[in-house]
């Protein structure tokens, strides 16, 4: 059937158009199809990376109850090589350095811990390892390192629990007056439900500290 005039200046009017601006819009949908297709390779693939990094570190576990330590350091490793853009990297590399530090193995277990802080994408899983690394460095007597390890900013919630290991360190340093200063913050920044409030009293007032308030 033949289009009458006004149809056929429609017609007209649109070829027009898509001559002037068709080129541009395949490109545009060309552009906005790719990356729709990059976005869902990309989900597929952290899907992926999460499933597989999952099984290795239910491995780990594994290894872990049975004492291996050998075993632990080399599937951290593994995880935090190919996984490492995964929460199970973090997760793996705290279990690693608990199994490192339980076989008296400290250079693993500073390792793994380092790891955490250098790498981790997790601000509470780089807070963890950093008062556990600061810890071990205690009980090695580099305060000085173990302190720097604290001087980072942390999410608030581990202000009370950073604060206190600051008064251990300092107190082993002599530094009573730092330490009291250290453990006094520390009640201020722990809640009155959180039983580790009792400890931080004990040693406050192993060094005269002031009462705790109600």
């Amino acid at each position: 059937m033949a289009y009458d005039l006004e149809e056929q200046e429609q017609l007209d009017s649109i070829k027009a158009w898509w001559g002037k601006y068709g080129s541009l819009v395949t490109w545009v949908l060309i552009i906005a199809l790719a990356g729709y297709a990059a976005w869902t390779g990309w989900n597929t693939y952290q899907s992926r990376q999460s499933a597989q990094a999952s099984m290795l570190y239910e491995e780990l576990q594994k290894s872990m109850e049975t004492r291996d330590n050998a075993k632990v350091q080399r599937m951290a490793s593994d995880i935090q090589d190919k996984f490492g853009g995964t929460a199970y990297a973090e997760m793996s590399a705290l279990v690693a350095a608990k199994a490192a530090f339980e076989a008296n193995d400290t250079d693993n277990a500073k390792k793994q811990l380092q790891w955490v802080i250098d790498h981790g994408r997790g601000a509470e899983y780089k807070a963890i390892a950093a008062v556990r690394l600061s810890g071990v460095l205690l009980d090695a007597k580099a305060y000085d390192e173990a302190l720097k390890v604290l001087s980072a900013d942390y999410p608030v919630q581990f202000a009370g629990t950073i604060a206190d290991r600051k008064g251990d360190i300092l107190l082993a340093q002599g530094k009573r007056d730092d330490a009291r200063a250290a453990y006094q913050l520390a009640l201020e920044k722990t809640e009155e439900k959180d039983p580790g409030r009792q400890l931080i009293q004990l040693k406050l007032d192993a060094i005269g500290g002031a009462p705790a308030k109600a």
